[in-house]
């Protein structure tokens, strides 16, 4: 199996194990209120995802729908295309992550406070730990989403290659010692 096939699943793998573990630490918080480790994860690490809560609780109001509707369907969706090795699985698979990851980046910049900096329009960027869990959903999901642009490309190059070689004209022996 070609490694670029195999590495189509990086993006949703990392959406699912994000996603489940700000679910988590957000279950757990729930359990030990009062400790800070499980406040700075559930608010500076996976505050990314409260955001988008926020955003999608209007939408959906249905605890838990980041993980058991969007990241955990995605991921069987990649485990099926990495099984089945089948391209549509993992198209859509990527196609759907890449758009969730640029979902959770807006609800990044639509919960924050808004401040003009230095004559730009205003510019809501996470720092620290949240910063890094941002840019590795965003980084993973988007190399997925260009690993099956790739693979299309090399698919329909070789299709094209063979569509050629079958329409170009056959040589005859007769022909080439005239």
């Amino acid at each position: 199996m070609n490694r670029l096939f195999k590495l189509q699943f990086l993006g949703p793998c990392v959406l699912f194990a994000a996603t489940l573990s700000a679910e988590l630490a957000a279950l757990a918080l729930q359990y030990v209120p009062s400790s800070e480790l499980l406040w700075f994860l559930n608010l500076r690490v996976f505050g990314i995802f409260q955001r988008s809560h926020a955003l999608l609780g209007d939408i959906v109001g249905i605890d838990g729908f980041q993980l058991f509707g969007v990241a955990l369907p995605l991921f069987l969706l990649a485990c099926l295309g990495l099984v089945a090795k089948t391209r549509p699985a993992f198209t859509i698979a990527t196609h759907l992550s890449a758009g969730y990851a640029g979902f959770l980046l807006y609800a990044w910049q639509a919960g924050a406070p808004t401040t003009a900096q230095a004559s730009l329009g205003p510019i809501a960027v996470p720092t620290g730990a949240g910063l890094y869990v941002m840019a590795t959903i965003l980084g993973a999901c988007l190399l997925s989403f260009a690993t099956t642009h790739l693979l299309y490309f090399q698919a329909v190059g070789q299709e094209i290659g063979a569509l050629g070689r079958w329409l170009r004209p056959h040589r005859t022996i007769a022909s080439t010692h005239a």
